[in-house]
């Protein structure tokens, strides 16, 4: 499936959760009703991956956590803000980055119209 299908799939996923519970609460729910409807998508997808940080061949700080990649092509960032900001761009790019994902998408469960808090980024 190239990239374009599956993000649309993704995104019709996320609108099915967004419907269901509207805008009102945590990430957490949102993310895992989220990998449910994966699923029910016959979508293959991971959650919480853990991703080591090594500088050189040495391990500074603390892993970061990916929230999930779908098909291991697309990193998905959940989020529960007033709204998106560049930051969580950079948050979504890094983590692009260290998967080899070129497709990445933000959503922003707290939006009223979940169409409004989809951002797609491409490397």
């Amino acid at each position: 499936m190239i990239e374009s299908e599956l993000t649309d799939k993704i995104i019709g996923a996320a609108i099915e959760v967004h419907k269901y519970w509207g805008p009102g609460l945590n990430e957490k729910i949102y993310e895992q009703s989220f990998c449910r409807e994966l699923d029910l998508c016959g979508l293959e997808w991971k959650n919480q991956i853990p991703l080591p940080l090594e500088y050189k061949g040495f391990k500074v700080g603390d892993e970061l956590v990916l929230d999930v990649i779908v098909e291991d092509k697309v990193v998905v960032e959940n989020k529960h803000v007033a709204a998106l900001l560049p930051v969580h761009e950079a948050q979504l790019l890094t983590y692009m980055k260290l998967t080899s994902c070129t497709v990445g998408l933000l959503i922003n469960y707290k939006s009223a119209l979940l169409k409004e808090g989809i951002k797609r980024l491409v490397l």
